[in-house]
C-alpha cells in the first residue's frame, strides 16, 4: 500500500454506510462511517480542549479509530463477537498503515493501541464522544421521524458507556425530546 493507497482507503469510507442504522431502523440512508468520524472530529476539537486533555492525540485518535472499516465494513454486535472484531480491525490496521513512513506508522499504531485499551484519559474520553455521537446522530433521525421506540436501543447504548459528568449532561441535552 503506498501513501496515495493510503489516502483513497480513508476516502473509502465515505461509501461505507453505518450498519446498525440499517439493520435496526430500517434507514435506506443512513450516515457513512466518515460522517460520523468527521462529527467525532469536531466534538472531539472542542471536548478535548475543555478537557485539557492532548487535542491533537485526541483527534489522530477520532481519525483513525473507524479506519479498519474501510477495508472490512461496519460491523455490529449482532454480527461479530468483540473479540473477533479486535483482532479483524487490529490485523487490518496493521495492513493500512505498513508502508505509511516508519516513524509515523509507529505512531499510529501506538495511537491505535491506546485507543484500544481504553487506560488513558484520551483514548477514554474519545470512547465517550464516539457514543455522545452516535446519541447526536439519533436524535437527528428521531427529529427526521423515525421511530423513537427502535432509537431507544441507541440512546440505551450511549447512556450506559459516557461516565463524564460533563458530557452526561450533554447525552441528558441530547436525550430529551425538542
Amino acid at each position: 500500500m503506498t501513501l496515495l493507497d493510503f489516502f483513497a482507503c480513508a476516502a473509502n469510507l465515505k461509501k461505507i454506510k453505518r450498519q446498525g442504522w440499517i439493520d435496526k431502523i430500517q434507514i435506506k440512508n443512513p450516515e457513512s462511517v466518515a460522517d460520523h468520524s468527521y462529527s467525532m472530529a469536531i466534538m472531539a476539537m472542542i471536548i478535548s480542549e475543555m478537557k485539557n486533555c492532548d487535542s491533537e492525540k485526541c483527534l489522530k485518535m477520532v481519525l483513525l479509530h473507524d479506519l479498519a472499516e474501510s477495508k472490512i465494513g461496519d460491523y455490529t454486535p449482532e454480527q461479530i463477537s468483540k473479540e473477533d472484531k479486535i483482532k479483524l480491525e487490529d490485523k487490518t490496521i496493521l495492513e493500512i498503515i505498513e508502508n505509511l513512513p516508519k516513524d509515523t506508522a509507529a505512531k499510529y499504531l501506538e495511537i491505535w493501541k491506546e485507543y484500544q485499551e481504553q487506560k488513558t484519559t484520551e483514548s477514554v474520553l474519545v470512547h465517550q464522544i464516539d457514543r455522545i455521537e452516535m446519541a447526536l446522530q439519533a436524535k437527528i433521525y428521531r427529529e427526521d421521524g423515525y421511530s423513537q421506540e427502535k432509537l431507544e436501543t441507541f440512546f440505551e447504548s450511549a447512556g450506559n458507556e459516557i461516565f463524564d459528568s460533563d458530557l452526561k449532561e450533554l447525552f441528558t441535552q441530547i436525550y430529551r425530546k425538542k
